[in-house]
């Protein structure tokens, strides 16, 4: 099978240029192969049946990430199945924004499916301790393996996110990318995601918006230290109301960032010192 003919066939499916891309990243993460491999016709020795296999399933949909099973996230590759999300990369601007404010410290990270946020916070703040929530065994498992892969150390606990524990004053930095998709906007997506990421990570119902961040927000109103910090992803649709709740629960210093695409995508708020 040349490379050709691996990525025409998705032309069903794609457009042209990412049906190409599509072709490369498999060439390139799931067998090493440069684009200088590629024009030499190298993918020529690549075993027939497994690339077939392979392209059947890019066909039918589902993700290349998913059929590699690694994503790319800040320059490091994480592993990733069903039943977890895909990691994206407007939440690498996040963890971004996290560790150009930070040193160490304690650090939640909540819903952390692959683990990609915790891991890269763990990577790129030695002196952290980063702790991830979720109440997927399945994540857990894979947050696991991506932490091992990753050569950093985070504590996983198995936790819901909309019932979280009495903590007071355990955490310097709580970050959280929950879900926050209405249904409504199910139409809008990719039917790639639709249809093989899982809805849990994603969607919350039409007529509560912020249902995840409402109790990830008054818990962090407990459990974060004073000048403590909470970052989210958001959905652009719903930054100003997002803005108040924070608000309404006395935290200060809320500002709101656009991602590299210019959408209303992440948000910080701070637990005021005592006396303050």
């Amino acid at each position: 099978m040349t490379y050709r003919d691996f990525w025409q066939p998705l032309t069903g499916r794609y457009d042209e240029n990412e049906a190409k891309a599509i072709g490369r990243m498999v060439m390139e993460l799931g067998y090493g192969l440069t684009m200088t491999d590629i024009l030499c016709q190298r993918v020529d020795d690549l075993p027939h049946d497994e690339l077939l296999a392979m392209r059947q399933r890019l066909e039918a949909g589902e993700p290349v990430q998913y059929v590699l099973g690694l994503a790319e996230f800040g320059g490091r590759l994480f592993r990733v199945g069903p039943g977890v999300l895909i990691p994206r990369p407007e939440t690498y601007e996040l963890c971004q924004w996290i560790i150009s404010e930070q040193r160490g410290g304690d650090m939640l990270d909540i819903g952390t499916g692959s683990g990609c946020i915790a891991c890269t916070l763990a990577a790129g703040l030695p002196e952290a301790r980063l702790t991830a929530w979720d109440l997927s065994d399945a994540a857990l498992a894979m947050a696991a393996a991506n932490a091992k892969r990753t050569n950093v150390h985070v504590s996983l606990v198995r936790q819901d996110a909309l019932r979280p524990p009495a903590d007071h004053g355990l955490w310097d930095v709580i970050v959280s990318n929950p879900p926050y998709i209405c249904r409504n906007e199910m139409a809008a997506m990719a039917t790639n995601v639709v249809e093989h990421e899982p809805h849990e990570a994603l969607f919350v119902p039409d007529d509560d918006a912020l249902l995840f961040y409402r109790a990830i927000a008054s818990y962090a109103v407990e459990a974060l230290r004073p000048d403590g910090r909470l970052y989210f992803e958001i959905n652009p649709h719903y930054a100003n109301e997002l803005e108040t709740l924070l608000a309404g629960l006395g935290l200060t210093d809320i500002e709101t960032r656009n991602d590299q695409f210019g959408k209303k995508r992440m948000t910080r708020a701070c637990k005021p010192t005592t006396g303050k």
